[in-house]
């Protein structure tokens, strides 16, 4: 090797020793992507990001600079997990992407990121056995009107939230960390944040009378920024609604099936179109095209499809097909 080679291949070798150690670890990126978004976060975030990473992705890149992450890191540290935890482990992945995504160069046209769910990682992991769908067990919405009679004798926040909950046909995680903020009571709708929603997308909810009458309820005992709050002064766990139904004698059923108890009312007892009974339940069309056109979320005909759902439960008017089409 010739001097003028030896002295250039020293100054790389400088150059590159040099950018290691101004470069962050990944564990460093983390942490502070972590904290940039805590205050945004629901408190199921702020547990599960710092964890999961702790747990699965610091002890084999977090030490490594982004640049030093090759995908056979991602391999080794999803292997373990990847069949067995099927949910967190796409879950980790995902984050360690959104990391390294934002501490890279957006000009960077070589850049690719070695968390991305290739081709060739999907290949060299295990292979997964199809997924078997699992359906939460739900009340059949005919038994649904006595069930809310009962409930309603029910005393405590937990029953008042599982009350809120019907009427609304929302998710758990949704109700239990629903805030004042979020009620707009003279329009009547309540707006969830996208950080709460599967879909990361604001939802709005028309409120119906009876919900409305939950939040005053509520609202008279209310300290704080929680709608619902347990009697130690903090929010609710997701299983309080769980203990609820139990109490009641209807453990055979869960909170997360009432969803389906009204997306079956809707269907069979109403001639509301697929595009608003699925507005409701916040889900995304599986068509891209109907998508693109149903990008509104229909809020007056969605509040007059819950003010039939509140009708049908209170007993105040039942609601079938017939009826709608005579009336």
């Amino acid at each position: 090797m010739d001097i003028v080679e030896e002295r250039r291949k020293g100054r790389e070798e400088a150059k590159a020793v040099e950018a290691k150690v101004v470069l962050s670890t990944f564990e460093e990126c983390a942490e502070s992507y972590i904290r940039t978004n805590w205050s945004t976060w629901s408190e199921k975030h702020r547990d599960q990001w710092p964890s999961s990473l702790k747990r699965y992705a610091y002890p084999t890149i977090g030490k490594l600079t982004i640049p030093e992450i090759k995908p056979s890191h991602i391999h080794d540290l999803l292997k373990p997990i990847w069949v067995e935890k099927r949910e967190t482990a796409n879950r980790v992945r995902g984050r360690i992407e959104t990391i390294i995504a934002k501490n890279v160069d957006i000009d960077d046209p070589d850049f690719r990121n070695p968390a991305e769910l290739t081709r060739q990682l999907r290949e060299k992991l295990p292979k997964r056995p199809k997924r078997v769908v699992r359906h939460h067990p739900a009340l059949p919405y005919s038994e649904a009107p006595a069930f809310m009679k009962v409930l309603a004798s029910a005393s405590g926040s937990a029953a008042a939230m599982l009350r809120f909950l019907i009427f609304t046909a929302c998710r758990t995680n949704e109700a239990v960390e629903g805030h004042w903020c979020e009620i707009d009571s003279p329009a009547a709708t309540w707006k969830i944040p996208g950080e709460r929603m599967k879909m990361d997308q604001d939802h709005h909810v028309p409120l119906t009378d009876p919900a409305l009458a939950v939040l005053d309820e509520m609202r008279n005992g209310s300290q704080g920024e929680l709608i619902f709050i347990n009697p130690d002064g903090g929010a609710f766990s997701e299983n309080a609604m769980l203990a609820v139904l139990d109490r009641l004698g209807f453990g055979h059923v869960t909170v997360h099936g009432f969803r389906s108890t009204f997306a079956t009312w809707a269907e069979e007892c109403t001639d509301y179109p697929d595009g608003v009974r699925e507005a409701a339940l916040a889900h995304k069309y599986k068509n891209e095209t109907t998508a693109a056109y149903q990008r509104g979320q229909k809020l007056e005909k969605r509040r007059a499809l819950m003010n039939d759902w509140a009708a049908f439960l209170t007993g105040t008017k039942v609601v079938s097909l017939d009826d709608r089409r005579t009336g």
